[in-house]
Order: C-alpha cells, then structure tokens, then sequence
C-alpha cells in the first residue's frame, strides 16, 4: 500500500489513554520487536537513526509510536537496534527488558526469524511455533513482516514506483532480549520447553493492565502443550487446583504436560480446547475434571469463571440437584435440602451429607459429577467423552469409584 494512502487509513493508538481499570497499558514484546526491526532496518537501507519507530497493529487501524533506545552498526552488514519494553501496570515480568534486533541481507529472497540471545528456542510440540524454531509466536511475526514490507515502500524510490520486482532481497531477522535468561525461569518458559530465555508475546501489541490476561493467555500455551502431547492415549486433565492432582497422576498416571491448572477460568479452558481441537481437525477421546465442588458444581448454575468475585457459592446448585434427584433407595429430605441450601460452604455440604449417609453422599456427588460432565461436553463438541472427578479438601473422592 502507498504509504500516504496508509497513514489516511490508520490512526494513532494513544496509550496515554488509561484502560478502564484506571491502569496504564502498555507495549507488548511484538511490538518491541517490531519497532528495533523497523529501526535497524532504515539503518540499513537508508542511514537513517530512527528515535522513534510506528508499529502497525494488528487491527489494521492503527499504530503506536515506540522509542528506540539505540541503533548500532556492528559490520558485516549487520544493524542492531534496541527497544526497551513498557509493560504499562501489568505485572509482567519482561517489563522494562530491552528488547534488541539485528538486522542483515539474505540471499534467500524472505523474512527468516532466529533466536538472539535471551530469546528461546521451542522443544516441545504444541506451541504456536515448530519445534527448533525462535519461540517467536505467528502475530509478532506478521507484525514484523508488515514492518519490513512498510520500510521497503517508505523507501522505494520514485522510478521503481510499480516496479513488482522490488524488492528482490531479503532479510534475517534475530530477535532477542538482554536479560531474557534470567527473567524466562520467572515464566511459563520452562516448563512449555521453551529454552534459552523468553518468548516474543503478543496478539493485538498492546499490553493490557490486567494479570487476569496474562494468566489466561498462558492457560491456553498449556492446553495447546498438553494436547499435542497426547499421542495415542487421548487424554489429558484440567484442574481448578492442587485437588485432584495426586488423582491425576496416581490413578489416571498422566504426565505433568497433560494435567493443565485452569485455576478458575474453566469455561475459557473448555473453549481453549475446542479452538485448539478444531484448527487441527482432531478428537479428543477423553478429557478428565478433576477438583472440589466448591469450583466446578459452580457450572451447575451456568457459571463458567468460578471466582469468588464473579459468582455466588455452589451450595444452592448441589442442593438443587439433591432436591430432584430420584435416588432408587433414599430420598433427599426437605429438612437435608434445607439445611444444605443454608450451609455456609460446599465443604460443609460434604460434611452434612455424608454425616446423614455414606451411600447417599456417593449417590449425590455421582449424579453432579455426570451433570457437571454433560455441561461441559456441550461446550467441546470435538470431545468425545468428560470424565469428573470430585473430591473434598482432604483429597477424598466424592462420587464415581469413591
């Protein structure tokens, strides 16, 4: 696109403007790196040192203006540019990392992406990147595509205006982060396989100052590891908690990379793997719940993000459930009903249930384990079966096979 017909089309993205938290946003480490390209690489073409450095958003509509901290030349046709990155009030652990690219020529006629120092490398499958690749995930990528694509418009000289063979060359791109070993064991890195330092982050390049998103965002780089790390057994495990680990792993012997801690977000969970299963055209055999009522019977009420904040406690969907059931050879009593719909914890439920009647505990827990399973599976259709396991806070389980 030419680039004044661009600038009409974009508008400055004005991160002066506080999110509606009140907390600053900020500059995701995409957009770092796009910028230390863009920078390095008017370097290279143009001699130009660039202060400041427009990023394309991924939106398409807009851009942010991102200081450039220093443009080096470092010979042999090499230019490294670096970008400190603001993470705005976030509470992320790369902020205020320098981010560096180098820039050089290729004969390969392409955009080719490699690790710099303090920037990992992928081992494992799933991820977002192939194994061996800089762990450089697809819109940081495109962002910096874009960047190059826009310099070489920016300066293409007026006799090769409509030439289609320009430009002819293309370029390596090493992207890396100087404190990036030490920050990575601080994040999800190492135990996704990602080795040597940090990842390139980033889905829309702006940083918003919430800690629920980056935890979010690291549920689904789980889920997405976990799945491609099924093989043929097709199973892997979401847990609220530390509840139902030993299960997990004793009983189902699951490996660590299979058994995700969704913490309260189960719906965005569910959804995660739906979006993951869909995208490879593939099943997913079995996919196992495991935890305390407390969290997951909160779906009995049509909650799916299970925060204290965000929902009301479960106890009046287990004793709805309790007061419909049909149990062959007991009956939930209205007093017991309503003594479970006044507990003041799930945990108390348990208590009072089983306290009544050992059976008739089992009955119920069973019955909310299969309701829970039935809510879920119509939210992954690419499932073919969900299992759930309940269990009280001492690790007892509640319901199936107890």
């Amino acid at each position: 696109m030419d680039p004044v017909a661009r600038e009409l089309q974009r508008a400055e993205y004005d991160l002066s403007v506080l999110a509606p938290n009140g907390l600053r946003r900020g500059r995701s480490t995409g957009s770092c790196a796009t910028a230390a390209v863009r920078a390095a690489l008017y370097r290279l073409l143009a001699g130009n040192r660039l202060e400041r450095a427009e990023v394309s958003l991924p939106d398409g509509l807009h851009f942010i203006s991102v200081p450039v901290e220093r443009v080096d030349d470092l010979g042999d046709g090499v230019v490294q540019a670096e970008v400190l990155k603001d993470g705005g009030d976030d509470p992320d652990n790369t902020h205020g990392a320098t981010i560096v690219a180098q820039v050089r020529r290729n004969d390969a006629g392409e955009i080719r992406f490699f690790a710099g120092e303090g920037v990992g490398t992928a081992t494992m499958p799933g991820l977002r990147v192939a194994v061996g690749e800089p762990a450089i995930n697809p819109v940081p990528r495109a962002m910096m595509r874009a960047a190059v694509a826009e310099v070489l418009e920016e300066l293409r000289p007026p006799e090769r205006i409509g030439d289609q063979a320009w430009p002819a060359q293309g370029f390596d791109l090493t992207i890396g982060c100087r404190e990036g070993r030490a920050i990575a064991p601080k994040t999800f890195n190492p135990r996704l396989g990602i080795v040597g330092g940090i990842s390139i982050l980033g889905t829309s390049g702006i940083v918003e100052p919430m800690s629920m998103a980056s935890w979010i965002a690291s549920i689904e780089v789980y889920i997405r590891v976990a799945l491609a790390d099924c093989g043929d057994d097709g199973t892997v495990a979401y847990l609220p908690g530390k509840i139902g680990r030993a299960f997990v792993a004793q009983e189902l012997g699951l490996p660590d990379k299979r058994s995700v801690q969704i913490a309260n977000f189960l719906g965005d969970a569910l959804d995660f793997t739906q979006q993951a299963l869909a995208e490879e055209k593939r099943r997913l055999p079995v996919l196992w719940l495991a935890g305390h009522p407390g969290k997951l019977a909160k779906v009995l009420d049509g909650v799916w993000d299970t925060h204290s904040s965000k929902s009301n406690m479960a106890m009046q969907g287990v004793a709805r459930v309790a007061q419909n059931m049909n149990a062959p050879l007991y009956v939930f009593d209205t007093e017991l009903v309503q003594q479970m719909k006044e507990a003041n914890t799930v945990e108390a439920v348990i208590d009072l249930v089983r306290g009544r009647d050992e059976s008739l505990s089992r009955l119920l827990w069973t019955e909310i384990e299969a309701r829970i399973a039935a809510l879920a599976a119509a939210r992954v259709p690419s499932v073919e079966r969900v299992e759930v396991r309940l269990f009280d806070l001492d690790g007892r389980q509640l319901g199936a096979g107890a």
